[in-house]
């Protein structure tokens, strides 16, 4: 029996773990569970898997939950520590690191250090300290399995093949849900016509980063560390069907890719039963019964943030830690309605030409360097 820790228990990817892993009873356990402030998801979760401890945001929330969770047996904590508390559950072998943002690059490498298997939904993780967590999962020996669809298409891809045959990396994206408007109606875009992502159901800070093509810039990042390799052996494909999930070209002119319904679970699904395969019990993808697949080259001009994520990682060091940093404080303040839809790209450019790059040895390294940028863009937010 697999046993695990869920970061992120109550967000999107979270949610869907847990579907699947209750699919499969016989197969699973859940040891810990940790997430931000949802106690009432989070309680029905408790009573449902039977965790041996849980972490909510703070102590406020803590408490509350502990009162709710009366006599279950479950230890409730907080903070970061208790997040990675949770990331070290003594009993758990694998880890699905699903939080949204910076927040999840402490109790991920924490897993790590203490040798688990990671499931890695967290992008932000790579992002911030690839270099840093890579060297982490080789020395601790430990498996990292990615979640993210694109990079689990990728991951299947390659299975088989020799990595010197490889020549690019094409990740897909569905373009979000202004790829066709004009740039004049983007000056009026509004957080809710934002949270309409045409065919994935995901949290409000990765349906705004769809929306601008950072979420596909941070891949970008992912990737570059995920399967070491270069940047520019990387590419980005608008692909609105989202039926490819990404593919891989090598030198012989073979394109291979794996294709799938617009569903989280599938790569959730591959990463927990891997080397195996979950049964599925949804339809799979019917391609008579799909649409035309299409593909174009994404609109740098128009969705700066793209390009934006091109250049940190170009640039290294401290600079991607950066950029997300401040892509998040942006859209927040986005979602907050305190700046406008342009304003994203506008505020992390900003704040990346004000930063001074620095070649990150710790994780706290990376922390200074994430406050600093916070710190930054929200002196931008506030101008």
């Amino acid at each position: 029996m697999k046993k695990l820790s869920v970061l992120g228990s109550t967000g999107s990817i979270g949610v869907s773990t847990l579907d699947v892993v209750g699919r499969f009873p016989g197969r699973f356990a859940v040891k810990a569970l940790a997430c931000g402030g949802n106690i009432g998801l989070m309680e029905e979760q408790v009573l449902r898997f039977r965790p041996d401890v849980v972490s909510v945001s703070d102590k406020k929330s803590a408490d509350l939950l502990k009162a709710r969770l009366k006599g279950t047996g479950t230890k409730v904590v907080h903070g970061v520590k208790g997040a990675v508390e949770v990331a070290t559950h003594p009993e758990t072998g694998m880890v699905v690191s699903s939080i949204v943002g910076g927040a999840g690059l402490v109790p991920t490498m924490a897993a790590v250090e203490a040798g688990k298997d990671i499931a890695l939904a967290n992008k932000e993780t790579l992002v911030m300290a690839g270099s840093l967590f890579m060297s982490a999962v080789k020395e601790k020996g430990v498996k990292l399995l990615p979640v993210d669809s694109e990079h689990s298409a990728i991951f299947q891809s390659l299975k088989g093949h020799r990595k010197r045959d490889l020549v690019r990396l094409v990740l897909t994206a569905s373009g979000g849900p202004f790829r066709e408007m004009p740039a004049a109606g983007l000056k009026k875009v509004k957080p809710s016509d934002a949270l309409k992502h045409p065919n994935w159901e995901m949290g409000r800070k990765i349906t705004i980063d769809s929306s601008t093509l950072m979420n596909k810039g941070l891949e970008v990042i992912e990737a570059r560390w995920l399967f070491d390799v270069d940047v520019e052996h990387i590419s980005v494909l608008v692909h609105p069907q989202s039926i490819v999930h990404s593919m891989v070209e090598f030198v012989d002119g073979s394109v291979i890719a794996q294709l799938g319904v617009p569903d989280m679970k599938g790569p959730i699904s591959y990463a927990l039963g891997y080397p195996g395969r979950l049964e599925k019990n949804t339809p799979g993808l019917d391609l008579a019964r799909a649409a035309g697949l299409t593909f174009t080259e994404p609109d740098m001009l128009r969705f700066p943030c793209l390009g934006l994520a091109f250049a940190a990682i170009k640039e290294g060091g401290s600079m991607p830690a950066v950029l997300n940093a401040a892509n998040e404080v942006a859209v927040q303040a986005f979602l907050d309605e305190r700046v406008g839809f342009l304003d994203i790209p506008a505020i992390i450019d900003r704040t990346m030409q004000a930063h001074s790059v620095t070649t990150p040895k710790t994780v706290d390294d990376i922390m200074r360097a994430d406050k600093w940028a916070r710190n930054k863009a929200m002196g931008f937010v506030n101008k």
